[in-house]
């Protein structure tokens, strides 16, 4: 780590009052240009320190910048890893208030939810999907407090891989006997389709996420508890969303999720 820990809190704070107050902000490696990676998912850690410490749990994890279509729009190169707190849960067909975000976009993903804990190194397909309960449609908003979504890998793990709001929904699917990278998605905006795509699009396979995930916490000595709800990244590009917008998620097998911006 290059940066101490009055730095680390003190670009939290920056990050969080952000998104709190819905403003943007110069990616955080303008001025602090020699962090590694360590001090960027040490800032992620203290942005949900913050969280926790005004009484919200955590609702899930999650993996970003997943598929080839997103590293390119994005302009990076590997996936990051980030996490949900409860405040952040939208009901399925529920309202988001687009006075609380900055410019946000929505991706369409592929739900896991564990039945058993999964920890790595060594973590893979297999083991994802053994640990399983079922899968389910997913959208996540994204809002990264970065100027103009431009940002570098470290900026955005700092800013806990931009996330914002999410919507579970549909009909649970059971994954034995399922090939998840053949499940295809149609994501729809205002009734008319906007991103078309298959689980593939993640990494090959959707649990390679969750197995990266897994091995990525478990070189930090954490595992990923049983019952645990994780979004495995976007099938696709993200989609810009405004007020006035309705987005419907439809995942092959597992019915529908949607949500509304207002």
């Amino acid at each position: 780590m290059t940066l101490d820990k009055a730095t680390i809190d003190a670009l939290a704070e920056h990050l969080e009052n952000c998104q709190l107050q819905a403003r943007d902000t110069a990616k955080i490696t303008d001025d602090h240009p020699a962090m590694d990676w360590e001090d960027a998912y040490a800032i992620q850690a203290a942005l949900l320190a913050r969280k926790q410490s005004r009484g919200l749990r955590l609702a899930g994890l999650k993996a970003g910048l997943t598929s080839f279509a997103k590293m390119k729009q994005m302009g990076v190169s590997s996936p990051v890893f980030g996490w949900m707190t409860e405040d952040y849960a939208v009901p399925h067909g529920g309202e988001v208030k687009t006075s609380e975000l900055i410019h946000p976009k929505v991706e369409p993903e592929i739900a896991f939810v564990l039945k058993k804990p999964l920890s790595g190194p060594g973590c893979h397909i297999g083991t994802v999907l053994a640990a399983t309960d079922f899968v389910l449609p997913g959208i996540e908003v994204i809002d990264s407090r970065y100027r103009d979504f431009k940002f570098d890998l470290k900026s955005v793990i700092a800013d806990n891989t931009s996330a914002s709001r999410f919507v579970v929904g549909g009909q649970p699917m059971k994954v034995d006997g399922q090939d998840l990278r053949t499940v295809g998605i149609v994501m729809e905006k205002n009734g008319q389709p906007v991103a078309f795509g298959a689980g593939a699009a993640v990494l090959g396979h959707p649990a390679t996420a969750i197995a990266m995930l897994a091995n990525h916490l478990g070189a930090r000595g954490e595992e990923i508890p049983a019952g645990t709800l994780i979004l495995s990244g976007g099938i696709t590009e993200a989609v810009s969303v405004a007020a006035g917008d309705s987005v419907t998620l439809k995942v092959q097998g597992m019915g529908s999720t949607g949500l509304r911006f207002i």
